[in-house]
């Protein structure tokens, strides 16, 4: 599965429509749905914000573990 898909997945399951993840990153909705497509490529500086704004951890949504894991239990292993 790619990034995109993942990307797509977790924010259907959280229940977050594109436009508001698009706002909490301060982009518009059109630019952000480009990434989710794979139209674009995403910066690497929006990841550790989705990964907050969505609870994911990175390794999740690049596909380097099967396991979904929260963005807020990483964080509290690593600090």
């Amino acid at each position: 599965m790619y990034y995109t898909d993942r990307l797509q997945w977790v924010r259907d399951c959280r229940n977050m429509t594109q436009k508001e993840l698009a706002n909490q990153l301060g982009l518009k909705q059109q630019q952000y749905a480009r990434y989710e497509k794979g139209v674009n490529v995403m910066p690497i500086t929006y990841l550790a914000n989705i990964c907050r704004i969505l609870d994911v951890s990175a390794d999740y949504l690049l596909g380097l573990t099967d396991t979904m894991i929260s963005y807020k239990m990483k964080e509290k292993v690593i600090n």
